[in-house]
Protein backbone atom coordinates (compact mmCIF):
# COMPACT_ATOMS: atom_id res chain seq x y z
CA UNK A 1 0.00 0.00 0.00
CA UNK A 2 1.32 3.02 -1.33
CA UNK A 3 0.64 5.94 1.36
CA UNK A 4 1.85 8.60 -1.61
CA UNK A 5 -0.11 7.32 -4.99
CA UNK A 6 -3.10 9.49 -6.23
CA UNK A 7 -5.37 6.41 -7.11
CA UNK A 8 -5.11 5.10 -3.06
CA UNK A 9 -7.73 5.83 -1.13
CA UNK A 10 -6.15 5.20 1.76
CA UNK A 11 -3.31 7.72 0.81
CA UNK A 12 -1.78 9.69 3.27
CA UNK A 13 -3.70 12.78 2.27
CA UNK A 14 -7.36 10.85 3.09
CA UNK A 15 -5.69 8.90 6.60
CA UNK A 16 -5.23 12.47 7.60
CA UNK A 17 -8.70 13.19 6.45
CA UNK A 18 -9.97 10.19 8.11
CA UNK A 19 -8.82 11.47 11.38
CA UNK A 20 -10.33 14.45 11.06
CA UNK A 21 -13.88 12.38 10.89
CA UNK A 22 -12.81 10.07 13.68
CA UNK A 23 -11.42 13.14 15.87
CA UNK A 24 -14.90 14.63 14.94
CA UNK A 25 -17.26 11.48 16.28
CA UNK A 26 -15.46 11.02 19.20
CA UNK A 27 -15.63 15.14 20.31
CA UNK A 28 -19.26 14.13 19.90
CA UNK A 29 -19.59 11.56 22.34
CA UNK A 30 -17.63 13.88 24.78
CA UNK A 31 -19.93 16.55 23.83
CA UNK A 32 -23.16 13.99 24.89
CA UNK A 33 -21.17 12.91 28.10
CA UNK A 34 -20.99 16.90 28.63
CA UNK A 35 -16.85 17.24 28.89
CA UNK A 36 -16.94 20.37 26.40
CA UNK A 37 -13.06 20.79 27.22
CA UNK A 38 -12.06 17.55 25.38
CA UNK A 39 -14.32 17.90 23.03
CA UNK A 40 -12.73 21.43 21.99
CA UNK A 41 -9.39 20.51 22.00
CA UNK A 42 -10.30 17.43 19.77
CA UNK A 43 -11.79 19.96 17.32
CA UNK A 44 -9.31 21.86 17.42
CA UNK A 45 -6.98 18.98 16.48
CA UNK A 46 -9.49 18.40 13.44
CA UNK A 47 -8.91 21.51 12.25
CA UNK A 48 -5.26 21.25 12.31
CA UNK A 49 -6.22 17.83 10.14
CA UNK A 50 -8.42 19.61 8.33
CA UNK A 51 -4.97 21.83 7.19
CA UNK A 52 -2.56 19.11 6.86
CA UNK A 53 -4.57 17.12 4.46
CA UNK A 54 -4.60 19.77 2.16
CA UNK A 55 -1.09 20.74 2.29
CA UNK A 56 -0.62 16.78 1.80
CA UNK A 57 -2.46 16.69 -0.86
CA UNK A 58 -0.95 20.06 -2.73
CA UNK A 59 2.56 18.70 -2.12
CA UNK A 60 2.42 15.14 -2.92
CA UNK A 61 -0.23 15.91 -6.06
CA UNK A 62 -2.85 13.61 -4.69
CA UNK A 63 -5.82 15.89 -4.79
CA UNK A 64 -8.64 13.36 -6.34
CA UNK A 65 -12.57 13.98 -6.63
CA UNK A 66 -12.68 11.49 -3.81
CA UNK A 67 -10.17 13.87 -1.70
CA UNK A 68 -12.63 16.53 -2.45
CA UNK A 69 -15.84 14.87 -1.26
CA UNK A 70 -14.12 13.07 1.72
CA UNK A 71 -12.90 16.51 2.99
CA UNK A 72 -16.18 17.96 2.92
CA UNK A 73 -17.75 15.28 4.37
CA UNK A 74 -14.74 15.80 7.17
CA UNK A 75 -15.55 19.38 6.83
CA UNK A 76 -19.28 18.98 7.77
CA UNK A 77 -19.27 16.52 10.70
CA UNK A 78 -16.33 18.67 12.21
CA UNK A 79 -16.74 21.97 11.62
CA UNK A 80 -20.95 22.35 11.06
CA UNK A 81 -22.36 19.42 13.31
CA UNK A 82 -19.68 18.83 16.59
CA UNK A 83 -19.88 22.80 16.68
CA UNK A 84 -23.21 23.29 16.64
CA UNK A 85 -23.99 20.50 19.51
CA UNK A 86 -21.43 22.00 21.43
CA UNK A 87 -22.99 25.61 21.44
CA UNK A 88 -26.52 23.78 21.58
CA UNK A 89 -25.58 21.71 24.81
CA UNK A 90 -24.25 24.29 26.35
CA UNK A 91 -27.15 26.73 26.00
CA UNK A 92 -28.75 23.93 27.70
CA UNK A 93 -28.54 24.86 31.37
CA UNK A 94 -30.62 28.27 29.83
CA UNK A 95 -33.28 26.84 28.03
CA UNK A 96 -35.90 27.38 30.09
CA UNK A 97 -38.73 26.01 28.45
CA UNK A 98 -40.21 23.40 25.75
CA UNK A 99 -40.96 26.45 23.45
CA UNK A 100 -36.97 28.38 23.84
CA UNK A 101 -35.94 25.22 23.31
CA UNK A 102 -37.73 24.66 19.93
CA UNK A 103 -36.60 27.88 18.79
CA UNK A 104 -32.76 27.39 19.96
CA UNK A 105 -33.15 24.01 17.85
CA UNK A 106 -34.60 24.89 14.87
CA UNK A 107 -31.87 27.69 14.63
CA UNK A 108 -29.42 25.43 15.21
CA UNK A 109 -31.00 22.62 12.56
CA UNK A 110 -30.52 25.98 10.23
CA UNK A 111 -27.26 26.05 11.03
CA UNK A 112 -26.57 22.91 10.27
CA UNK A 113 -28.60 23.03 6.95
CA UNK A 114 -26.59 26.13 5.43
CA UNK A 115 -23.48 24.57 6.45
CA UNK A 116 -24.42 21.29 3.95
CA UNK A 117 -25.57 23.58 1.32
CA UNK A 118 -22.20 25.51 1.78
CA UNK A 119 -20.23 22.72 1.51
CA UNK A 120 -22.04 21.39 -1.57
CA UNK A 121 -22.07 24.64 -3.03
CA UNK A 122 -17.93 24.63 -2.98
CA UNK A 123 -17.84 21.04 -4.41
CA UNK A 124 -20.09 21.77 -7.30
CA UNK A 125 -17.99 24.74 -8.62
CA UNK A 126 -13.66 23.23 -6.85
CA UNK A 127 -12.08 21.07 -9.26
CA UNK A 128 -9.52 18.62 -8.08
CA UNK A 129 -6.83 20.69 -6.23
CA UNK A 130 -7.25 23.71 -7.51
CA UNK A 131 -7.44 26.28 -4.60
CA UNK A 132 -8.77 29.67 -5.05
CA UNK A 133 -7.73 33.19 -3.81
CA UNK A 134 -11.30 34.13 -1.78
CA UNK A 135 -13.66 32.13 -0.38
CA UNK A 136 -17.17 32.81 -1.14
CA UNK A 137 -19.14 33.11 1.89
CA UNK A 138 -17.70 32.40 5.34
CA UNK A 139 -15.92 28.65 5.36
CA UNK A 140 -17.05 25.80 7.31
CA UNK A 141 -14.09 25.63 10.02
CA UNK A 142 -14.55 29.69 10.61
CA UNK A 143 -17.84 29.12 11.29
CA UNK A 144 -16.72 26.93 13.54
CA UNK A 145 -14.71 29.35 14.81
CA UNK A 146 -17.43 31.79 15.40
CA UNK A 147 -19.52 28.88 17.30
CA UNK A 148 -16.50 28.51 19.46
CA UNK A 149 -16.55 31.94 20.22
CA UNK A 150 -19.87 32.78 21.13
CA UNK A 151 -19.62 29.07 23.42
CA UNK A 152 -17.07 30.67 24.90
CA UNK A 153 -18.98 34.20 25.48
CA UNK A 154 -21.73 32.31 26.75
CA UNK A 155 -19.89 29.94 28.95
CA UNK A 156 -18.42 33.16 30.88
CA UNK A 157 -21.34 35.31 30.73
CA UNK A 158 -20.55 37.61 28.40
CA UNK A 159 -23.59 37.32 26.81
CA UNK A 160 -25.69 35.30 29.13
CA UNK A 161 -29.41 35.66 26.93
CA UNK A 162 -30.22 32.34 25.00
CA UNK A 163 -32.10 34.22 22.77
CA UNK A 164 -29.24 36.93 21.84
CA UNK A 165 -26.56 33.93 21.07
CA UNK A 166 -29.26 31.90 18.89
CA UNK A 167 -29.73 35.42 16.65
CA UNK A 168 -25.85 35.48 16.64
CA UNK A 169 -25.83 31.87 15.38
CA UNK A 170 -28.32 32.69 12.78
CA UNK A 171 -26.20 35.25 11.10
CA UNK A 172 -22.93 33.20 11.11
CA UNK A 173 -25.73 30.50 9.06
CA UNK A 174 -26.48 33.14 6.53
CA UNK A 175 -22.92 34.25 5.98
CA UNK A 176 -22.17 31.01 5.19
CA UNK A 177 -24.15 30.99 1.80
CA UNK A 178 -23.52 35.23 1.33
CA UNK A 179 -21.46 36.69 -0.81
CA UNK A 180 -18.72 37.76 1.43
CA UNK A 181 -15.34 37.48 0.17
CA UNK A 182 -12.90 35.59 2.90
CA UNK A 183 -8.75 35.31 1.52
CA UNK A 184 -8.07 31.54 1.25
CA UNK A 185 -4.99 31.34 3.91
Amino acid sequence: MNLFDKNNRFNIANLVTFANISLGVIALYFIVKGDFFIAIILAWIAGACDIIDGKLARRYHLSTEFGVQLDSFADFLSFVVMPSFLLFYALGSGITSVFQELIVGIVFLFYIIMGLRRLVEFNLKTDAGEVAKFFEGVPTPLGAILLWVLYLTYSYALIANVYLITLLVAVVAWSLNSKLKIPHP
